[in-house]
């Protein structure tokens, strides 16, 4: 870590070194359990690193400890990051949240609508257009074809939109194809619609999304190790998952980082560090700044973190009663409600593999699990969460 986000005792920021304990306790019982290959954890306060500790192994199938920069598929923290460059563009004033996606990407001019008649499933002109400000509050229309079991899920799965083979313009032709799983703007479904700002990303700047990542992002805030694949040279610390899932015994798969992928995904595809996501973290909790860096100004981070979907339906269990959805970040509204710690504000998301993370605006706190255990994620990003804050004394 450079001084930017240099190290500070626990004590020095509020933190109790005694409750910290619980925290390696948990994560250490649920390695000896065999539940957990590894971790990496890391927290933050008032803008120095007080809890930055590495748990068990990087690959269970070898002994090598888990070091402190292993790298991790980080799924959908990528979709935060993408985000971040989307309303960077907005501030640029290359974009618009209010624009139609189609005056850029010109497969989505005119949407259809799978919808039920008589019985049988048809598909209808969408009612308006889809969004920029859809694709990042998830709004859009779209869904993932594990979110579901449907004719149109399993649709989704055979247009296999993610071969590795197909580059983010093949991607976005064949999104464009399939019909929508609701009216854009009716309702929030998680969705490829991070993907999809990525290329838009590549369309409005001209760039492949990695490289317009390095240059616009990674490489300002100092993030040397965060990319789409990981190089030769670092594979050894790359962390993995158990062969077999310890409670299902059903095989777990991730992707392949070792090599490029013609797909940069927009919505999964990154490889980072807990130092290198650490920055990005503290940029967006220090209102868009990192040190003489700004990405973007305190008016656009806020409204990022604010919710975005008002009255609107859910769709499905990710996103927690109590909570609405900025523009990449899913928010707390309010300090109750929810069935977990946290503060109105607080805005996070979590990867498929298990890494997940949360920024506390009114705490100045913001923390990292690193995980690569997908069968027990949601368990894991709670377990973290109401340790980091039980261990909060001032």
């Amino acid at each position: 870590m450079t001084a930017i986000l240099a190290a500070a005792s626990p004590e020095s920021v509020g933190i109790s070194p005694e409750r910290l304990a619980r925290l390696d306790a948990a994560l250490e019982a649920e390695i000896e359990r065999q539940k957990l290959p590894g971790a990496v954890a890391m927290i933050a306060r008032r803008g120095r690193v007080a809890h930055f500790k590495a748990y068990g192994r990087l690959d269970p199938r070898q002994d090598t400890p888990m070091p402190r920069d292993a790298i991790f598929r980080i799924y959908s923290m990528t979709k935060p990051v993408v985000s971040v460059a989307v309303m960077m563009l907005v501030e640029e004033g290359r974009l618009l949240l209010s624009q139609p996606v189609s005056m850029h990407l010109p497969e989505f001019a005119s949407p259809q609508v799978l919808v039920e008649s008589d019985g049988q499933l048809e598909t209808a002109p969408a009612g308006r257009a889809i969004t920029v400000h859809d694709l990042l509050r998830h709004t859009a229309g779209f869904t993932y074809q594990f979110m579901g079991a449907s004719p149109l899920h399993q649709r989704y799965a055979a247009a296999g939109l993610f071969a590795r083979g197909k580059s983010n313009a093949d991607f976005t032709q064949a999104l464009a194809a399939l019909p929508l799983l609701r009216q854009p703007g009716t309702g929030w479904a998680y969705s490829h619609a991070t993907d999809v700002l990525g290329r838009l990303v590549e369309v409005v700047t001209g760039r492949s999304l990695g490289e317009h990542l390095r240059e616009a992002i990674f490489e300002p805030l100092g993030m040397a190790e965060t990319a789409f694949h990981v190089d030769g040279s670092n594979h050894h610390r790359i962390a993995e998952p158990f062969a077999r899932d310890p409670d299902s015994g059903a095989p777990v798969s991730v992707f392949d980082v070792r090599s490029p992928s013609v797909q940069e995904m927009g919505g999964a595809g990154l490889t980072s560090t807990a130092a290198d996501y650490a920055r990005f973290m503290e940029m967006m909790l220090s209102g868009g700044q990192l040190g003489d860096v700004r990405l973007l100004s305190p008016k656009t981070v806020r409204l990022m973190t604010s919710d975005h979907l008002g009255a609107l339906p859910v769709s499905g269990d990710l996103l927690p009663v109590g909570h609405g959805f900025g523009l990449g970040f899913a928010v707390r509204l309010q300090d109750g409600v929810a069935a977990g710690a946290g503060t109105a504000g607080q805005y996070f998301w979590g990867g498929l593999a298990g890494t997940s993370f949360f920024i506390d605006p009114k705490e100045q706190l913001h923390a990292q699990l690193m995980i690569q255990q997908p069968g027990r994620r949601d368990h894991y990003r709670q377990l973290f969460r109401e340790l980091v804050y039980a261990a909060l004394v001032d």
